[in-house]
């Protein structure tokens, strides 16, 4: 199992990520054996994502210093050969959100962007009303627009919601499960794009690891789900089950 994996190799991942999420991902990180590291200054990030396994981009709490940092992370990583991830949070909320996401895509080779499908609307340029970090609403053919996507920037995307689709241009696949109450508690989705990049990380099939990594996070969340009805405990629920998988496998 690719979370028991995770542990044994103990990979770093080097998250520049948002305020709001930024204790959860590392905390889930921190669950399925893997090392996080908060280090966003322009002064300190090449040298960290150096020695890094994995570089996550998370825009959440976009600013202009961060966006220094998450360009020169980025191209160090791609000349390292490092994975890098992308997170566009709520890509088409605002103009300076797209604007700097085409800047990303542009500047930096990623290896997978997990996204909802406002995000992948905005990236695609499919007319979209986005609400805030929230999906929103519009008219998209998620299909066709993520293996276009992929397709454009030679890189696995992974769109996130009820169902999850994962495409690398040429195969996809839908999984399904999890549970509403995911939606319910900030930084579920950011945290899964963490646990993505670490994953991708842990072998030489990424595709199939990532695809794994989906449904394993569904059953992570149908688990919690059983284990109570309220949504502090169910985020608490959520890391004792990554920390059970990586640990005991999926029994």
């Amino acid at each position: 199992m690719v979370f028991q994996t995770i542990r044994k190799q103990n990979p770093l991942i080097h998250c520049i990520t948002n305020y709001v999420v930024a204790n959860f991902q590392a905390n889930g990180l921190l669950a399925i054996g893997a090392s996080p590291v908060m280090a966003d200054d322009s002064h300190e990030v090449e040298e960290m994502v150096a020695i890094a396994s994995g570089l996550l981009i998370n825009i959440g709490t976009l600013n202009e210093r961060m966006k220094e940092s998450m360009l020169l992370a980025g191209k160090k990583a791609n000349a390292l050969g490092i994975p890098v991830f992308l997170d566009p949070v709520a890509a088409g909320a605002t103009t300076y959100r797209k604007q700097t996401v085409q800047q990303l895509l542009e500047n930096i080779k990623f290896a997978a962007i997990r996204c909802n499908i406002g995000e992948l609307a905005a990236i695609a340029n499919v007319e979209w009303q986005q609400k805030g970090v929230d999906s929103g609403s519009g008219s998209i053919s998620l299909e066709v627009e993520a293996q276009k996507v992929a397709q454009l920037y030679n890189c696995i995307v992974i769109v996130t919601g009820e169902e999850d689709f994962i495409t690398d241009g040429k195969h996809q696949q839908w999984v399904t499960g999890g549970t509403s109450l995911m939606t319910e508690v900030t930084g579920t989705g950011c945290l899964l794009s963490a646990i993505c990049c670490a994953s991708y990380a842990a072998g030489n099939k990424p595709f199939d690891q990532l695809i794994e990594t989906l449904s394993l996070y569904k059953k992570v969340a149908e688990q919690a789900a059983s284990s109570t009805q309220y949504i502090g405990d169910f985020q608490i629920a959520v890391l004792n089950e990554l920390h059970r998988l990586s640990k005991e496998g999926d029994e």
